[in-house]
């Protein structure tokens, strides 16, 4: 990530040894910005294997505890997510795997959003998504550089003497116009054909003087003269040998871009563009819902007929089981995509991809659920009559022209309808904000507890008769740890901060407007060892508790179960888990086997609770790069997951989840087979046929319904 190339100084009184070594290991900015596969752990093709990992995670400025630690880097590009936290505890209890050593304070997950009209976001939403205690992971799966400084050197030198293997494409095919406006959208992509590195590239596109940027995405743009000079974001800066870096805008009155006067420096080396193909003017009134570039392309799949919302698949728990109205038992497989919680006010990826066809992809390769993230505050807005803008290309999505976002959300709710897809509303954070979900609890500055008791009612009152919407995740990774505050904790207490209050409040306001929904409640982050001693939390010793992913630890369950009182039938406990890529835990250090993480982590933490009988659990997010060392703790979880029939939603459908990657590449339209083949097999499937949740409509092209399933 590009922080000024400043450091920031750790500011708890932590191991010194163990600060070293997690400092010594951080890389810095300019690579892969991901877990460093040069140091990746050795693995064996057994899931008896052990595992080794190390800590080079880190980019250099990495400070999780710094006041002014910015994930985006100050211009909201990215950030982290999942602060797992983990910590040896002050006292020195570091044999305890289960607990986190205080000087390993920690990582997550990072979901870069499309930056939105430039007009309406504030510079924090400006780029994508989520972040946490850690530092944002980038895309490309090239290992790094040893040290920031040195790699960007020999980048640069390198690249001096191969710019001719260098191109920069770009593609202005699809052109619109919109009352006098004149709309142009320009794809770019910066191949390296060398073999060497090449960073910080920089792209420059002449054209009209009052040309205005409309949309963009994976990159930042800026204007002066009619001159447009393209900047990479975090994720994409570092483009390895035989890889591409690529971006997208789309422009208001641009004129005629003309692509071989653009240019691609990096280093001293300047490189003209070619063309990847233009047609300005193939143009579209935006003012109809027909003859978009999308629905004129083949390979676009038109909506489908969206037949009338049922009442008759609603859920209920039996035990550790989920089951329909008539008992049976059935498989929540699912994934997700976020983006309504960003600020893009409709699910990233749209400003490329079309949304039909998407929607369509995901049910015949044969996700039966989809788990969508949401802000409370936009749904305060929809509530109020507020529909702030969606962000989208209106040439390649020109059906949605003339929707507000809460029409364009029903038009989704639709077509999942219409494919058999279950969604399930996902809290991810109280305000819409891309790093929003990295605020510990469920209330935010102007956005309260009841505002978010409010926004989860009026949405389970709006689609109580439509089971399409057939579960609510209450809130994504309630977290914090034992000094911060407001953290969330899980006693038997009334205080503002337990999440487990909150949960039965947040719960009951969702199933007295529809009492016919599940509802999932996830974990928190810390959890006391003696609750005789530390019951309120209120220890400032970090050696006094268990701690896990955010939204991971659910051992209060054991303690003070979640109690719905005569809906207690609708209740799915919901814990996320991630691999060494995201940050290396305990229980990845030294090596690790199915074995070793089952017992240092999964069944203590949540596994226990399906295991016993007392519920039903849904895994609500885990996945990652397809590469060790996160690869063998993914096959490890998928074991688990399969023998025991876990409910689950992947992470992610996204390509902009840094530090995962996602289902699709960067065109959000061209899957991954490889990683798509891995989660495939615990997809719900009979008979070589996915299996959906709607009694009456099969899952895709390739699905059966739950009536036709045994």
């Amino acid at each position: 990530m590009k922080r000024n190339s400043v450091k920031r100084k750790i500011s708890l009184a932590v191991s010194a040894v163990m600060i070293a070594s997690v400092l010594s290991s951080c890389g810095g900015d300019s690579g892969s910005g991901e877990a460093d596969t040069t140091a990746s752990a050795k693995t064996q093709a057994t899931e008896a294997s052990a595992v080794s990992v190390t800590d080079d995670f880190f980019g250099e400025d990495y400070d999780p505890f710094a006041d002014d630690y910015d994930p985006y880097g100050g211009n909201g590009a990215s950030a982290a997510k999942h602060n797992p936290e983990t910590g040896a505890a002050a006292n020195g209890d570091t044999d305890d795997t289960s607990g986190a050593p205080a000087e390993t304070e920690a990582a997550v997950r990072t979901e870069q959003s499309a930056n939105a009209p430039i007009e309406t976001r504030s510079p924090a939403e400006t780029k994508p998504v989520n972040g946490g205690n850690a530092v944002t992971a980038k895309q490309t799966e090239a290992p790094r550089s040893e040290s920031s400084d040195t790699g960007r050197e020999t980048t640069a030198k390198a690249a001096e003497k191969s710019s001719s293997d260098v191109t920069l494409m770009l593609n202005s095919s699809n052109g619109w116009e919109n009352g006098s406006d004149k709309f142009t959208q320009i794809d770019g992509t910066v191949k390296n054909g060398s073999d060497s590195a090449i960073g910080g590239w920089t792209v420059t596109i002449p054209a009209a003087s009052g040309v205005r940027v409309d949309q963009k995405w994976n990159c930042e743009i800026s204007v002066s003269g009619g001159t447009l000079t393209v900047t990479p974001v975090d994720y994409n800066s570092d483009i390895y040998p035989g890889s591409e870096g690529s971006f997208g805008m789309i422009l208001c009155n641009a004129g005629t871009i003309d692509d071989s006067k653009a240019t691609v420096k990096f280093g001293s080396s300047t490189v003209s563009g070619t063309s990847g193909g233009n047609n300005n003017n193939n143009n579209n009134n935006n003012g109809g819902n027909s003859g978009s570039v999308g629905n004129n392309n083949p390979a676009i799949k038109q909506a489908k007929d969206v037949p009338a919302p049922t009442t008759d698949d609603w859920l209920f728990t039996d035990g550790s089981k989920i089951v329909d109205k008539d008992g049976k038992e059935v498989w929540l497989t699912g994934v997700n995509w976020f983006g309504y919680n960003t600020g893009t006010n409709t699910f990233d990826g749209m400003w490329t991809c079309d949304l039909n066809t998407s929607i369509a992809a995901i049910a015949d390769r044969g996700f039966n659920l989809l788990r969508v993230p949401i802000s409370s505050e936009l749904i305060k807005n929809w509530s109020n009559g507020s529909y702030p803008n969606a962000n989208f290309n209106q040439a390649t999505n020109s059906y949605l022209v003339g929707m507000n976002s809460l029409e364009i959300f029903d038009y989704v709710v639709g077509q999942c309808r219409a494919n058999g897809i279950k969604i399930m509303i996902d809290i991810h954070c109280a305000k819409t904000d891309a790093m929003g979900h990295n605020y510990n609890v469920w209330y935010n500055g102007d956005i309260s507890e009841q505002d978010y008791l409010d926004a989860l009612a009026w949405m389970a009152a709006r689609y109580k008769n439509d089971d399409t919407i057939i579960a609510y995740d209450l809130k994504n990774e309630p977290h914090g740890k034992e000094y911060e505050s407001p953290r969330a904790k899980w006693d038997n207490s009334k205080d503002q901060d337990n999440w487990k209050y909150a949960a039965e409040k947040a719960a009951k306001a969702v199933l007295n407007k529809n009492p016919n929904v599940l509802v999932m409640v996830e974990g928190i982050e810390i959890y006391p060892k003696d609750i005789k001693t530390n019951g309120d939390f209120s220890s400032k010793n970090s050696g006094d508790y268990y701690y896990n992913w955010w939204g991971g630890n659910l051992r209060g369950v054991k303690d003070n179960p979640v109690d719905l009182g005569k809906y207690q039938n609708k209740l799915v406990y919901s814990p996320h888990d991630y691999g060494p890529t995201v940050y290396e835990q305990p229980w990845f250090k030294g090596g690790y086997t199915f074995d070793s993480l089952y017992n240092d982590c999964w069944y203590d933490n949540w596994f226990y609770i399906q295991k016993s009988n007392t519920a039903p659990l849904l895994i609500g997010e885990w996945g990652g790069f397809m590469r060790e060392p996160n690869l063998t703790w993914m096959t490890h979880l998928r074991k688990l997951i399969k023998d025991n029939r876990i409910n689950h939603t992947f992470w992610c459908f996204n390509s902009n989840s840094g530090d995962t990657g996602g289902l699709v590449l960067d065109d959000f339209t061209t899957w991954d087979e490889d990683k798509y083949a891995f989660v495939k097999e615990v997809l719900w499937q009979q008979n070589g046929k996915f299996v959906g949740l709607d009694h009456e409509i099969p899952l895709g092209s390739n699905g059966i319904t739950l009536s036709q399933a045994k």
